[in-house]
């Protein structure tokens, strides 16, 4: 082996790694679109949530138990409900609301600086002890100037510029499952919604905890009134595929330094 070898064995290996890595992604990448050809993509099935793969229960902290209140005898009322009768509101694991989502946001931010630093040194060594025309025994060049030994100077400027402008609509309404009650009554919400059109799948997450006193009459409340709320919203299919890049230029994009 040679002494380049040995010296780059480990930098050879990662990049075998992610080239294989890259391989078996493309190939899964390309067989399931190889299937998809002359036909739609398929639906998720319907699913348990609290089942599907990276779920994780919510654990946030939590207040001391209240007591609960005293029952009363040959009562009619249910203390906690807002109907006489029976509160329709989602409040157990299981239970559905409907999650109103109304995204209409705007950013328009720009940047601007300018900088510039000049400075400039002046050295010079007239005499040292009668050897300042030599040094280290070894006469100096022709034309050598002592008045002139170090003469320095430097000019920096820098210039740069940037701005963002984003705008995002999303207005939809999505149906959510109660997945957990915490302990102080707060509720975790998720759901999922698909909409095939032709051969593209458009697909609406969103997840997160709310509280029951936020939850309409109706059974309905505002994506606002969501907390650690996530919201995903995308597509898959033919013009979702059109629109990546090939996993080739995606691995030399993430492995190229320049």
């Amino acid at each position: 082996m040679s002494t380049e070898n040995r010296k780059h064995p480990p930098l050879r290996r990662l990049a075998f790694v992610l080239l294989a890595a890259a391989s078996l992604g493309a190939c899964s990448g390309m067989a399931e679109r190889l299937d998809r050809i002359g036909r739609a993509p398929d639906l998720t099935p319907i699913q348990n949530p609290t089942a599907t793969p990276g779920y994780t229960p919510v654990s946030l902290p939590m207040p001391n138990d209240a007591p609960s209140a005293p029952l009363t005898s040959a009562s009619l009322w249910q203390q906690g409900s807002r109907a006489f009768f029976k509160d329709n509101r989602a409040a157990r694991v299981g239970d559905i609301l409907t999650v109103a989502i109304d995204i209409d946001e705007e950013a328009d931010l720009q940047n601007k600086t300018d900088r510039s630093r000049g400075s400039s040194e002046n050295l010079g060594l007239g005499a040292l002890f009668g050897l300042e025309t030599s040094v280290v025994g070894q006469a100096l060049p022709a034309g050598y100037s002592p008045s002139g030994a170090v003469d320095l100077s430097s000019d920096t400027v820098t210039s740069g510029s940037g701005s963002v402008a984003r705008s995002e609509a999303v207005k939809m309404t999505v149906a959510a499952v109660v997945t957990q009650v915490l302990p102080n009554g707060n509720l975790v919400i998720q759901g999922r919604q698909e909409v095939r059109v032709n051969y593209e799948v458009r697909e609406l997450l969103i997840a997160g905890i709310v509280r029951p006193s936020d939850i309409t009459a109706s059974n309905t409340i505002k994506h606002t009134q969501i907390a650690e709320a996530r919201i995903s919203y995308g597509g898959r299919g033919q013009l979702t595929d059109v629109q990546q890049p090939r996993y080739g230029q995606q691995v030399l994009e993430a492995i190229m330094p320049f």
